[in-house]
């Protein structure tokens, strides 16, 4: 697709750009959010985004999958959802034979929305079908399109009749990303792009072809010795009661980051130094990333949450 790596890397870097100002047209703001989901995609992993009712989480996966020329789905998760409901069916066609019916799942992007309303029974199915990027349905496999890329949103106000992700599924997350209220000014632009009759038309940038070449390509990335062990260091740390933990990560942290963490850690700095031009990543390109790839993946005792102290502080901490 282009004569060289090197090349391949300066397009990535322009694509990149030209995605996020494309989104830029919808989506105020939040440019630290897109700049992750755009991280993960391109590393070929999932991402949770976390963040109270009407903060665009909807708005900016939708716009995503626009700009990127992908099939894109919306699975609404509620308490009775079944797993068939979101891998799909078979069912007796005309000639009386069964034909398999796909799901929302056979999309390039599909948008989870509120993962934590539906029982672990069908969590447990959309989360299989994120690591092997196939569902089972009575018997038969059906691989899952490419690139296929499962974004999905969290409500972390309201907790009652929720089913909270394990740890385990959790970690199947490459990256955690948290929304905030945006500023006073951000919210100025929202109310007047929204409230008015503006129509935007978004260009498409990139196709499944290019995003898989891309991702292969972050893959190719060379990455100095130095900088692998500052990221598994990163991770071995954060493991409370083992020979590198920190005194702090003894004090407050029950479980630490398994070695996804370590591999997600490496990937998204390769991508994250790409997307900004260079050839190779460095520390900054891992502290970048590191508090996506952590934050679900430690937990806290009741000495830490008695002490108000947060997964972001523990994080700081370590690098």
């Amino acid at each position: 697709m282009y004569s060289s790596d090197v090349n391949g890397v300066d397009a990535l870097a322009q694509a990149a750009k030209d995605l996020r100002s494309e989104i830029g047209k919808v989506i105020y703001g939040q440019e630290e959010v897109v700049k992750a989901v755009l991280i993960s995609l391109f590393s070929n992993g999932h991402s949770l985004l976390v963040g109270v009712p009407g903060l665009a989480k909807t708005l900016l996966i939708s716009t995503i999958a626009e700009v990127l020329d992908l099939e894109f789905k919306r699975i609404q998760f509620t308490p009775d959802l079944m797993p068939s409901d979101i891998t799909g069916t078979e069912i007796l066609d005309e000639s009386r034979q069964f034909k398999f019916n796909k799901g929302p799942l056979f999309a390039n992007i599909v948008l989870a929305d509120e993962i934590n309303r539906t029982p672990p029974k069908t969590q447990s199915a959309l989360l299989e079908a994120m690591q092997e990027r196939v569902v089972t349905i009575a018997g038969q496999r059906y691989t899952l399109p490419r690139p296929f890329f499962v974004l999905a949103t969290q409500n972390p106000i309201e907790q009652e009749g929720t089913y909270p992700l394990p740890e385990a599924q959790l970690d199947r997350f490459m990256f955690n990303i948290p929304l905030d209220y945006p500023s006073y000014q951000e919210e100025l632009e929202v109310v007047k792009g929204t409230t008015s009759d503006r129509s935007i038309d978004l260009n498409h940038i990139l196709n499944a072809e290019q995003i898989i070449y891309f991702q292969q390509l972050v893959r190719k990335i060379p990455i100095a010795d130095n900088v692998l062990e500052y990221a598994v260091n990163l991770a071995v740390k954060s493991r409370p009661n083992t020979e590198r933990a920190t005194e702090q990560i003894n004090k407050y942290i029950s479980w630490g980051a398994g070695p996804r963490a370590s591999q997600y850690l490496v990937l998204g700095a390769k991508c994250h130094a790409a997307i900004n031009g260079k050839y190779s990543p460095d520390i900054d390109d891992v502290k970048a990333v590191a508090n996506y790839v952590l934050r679900h993946r430690i937990v806290r005792n009741y000495k830490a949450e008695a002490e108000g102290i947060n997964e972001e502080a523990i994080i700081n901490g370590l690098l």
